[in-house]
């Protein structure tokens, strides 16, 4: 039980940073196309540029998750 809740707790942690990046993103570039904004928040976390506070947690991103992400903003 204490395994599952640590992995809720991860993912809802992991959900809540590509949001967050996500938000960033869109606030910069106002047009952007959904493939391009999915495009733009992995390579911003391959490059390890999660914004202050955020360079602690270093993940993997994969495009259905962020993609989810965008469709749940």
């Amino acid at each position: 039980l204490q395994a599952e809740r640590a992995e809720v707790s991860t993912l809802e942690r992991k959900r809540n940073v590509l949001c967050c990046l996500i938000t960033r993103i869109l606030k910069v570039e106002k047009q952007l196309h959904v493939d391009n904004l999915v495009f733009r928040v992995i390579e911003t976390c391959q490059k390890g540029e999660l914004g202050p506070g955020l360079q602690f947690l270093s993940f993997c991103c994969h495009s259905v998750d962020v993609l989810s992400c965008v469709l749940h903003l």
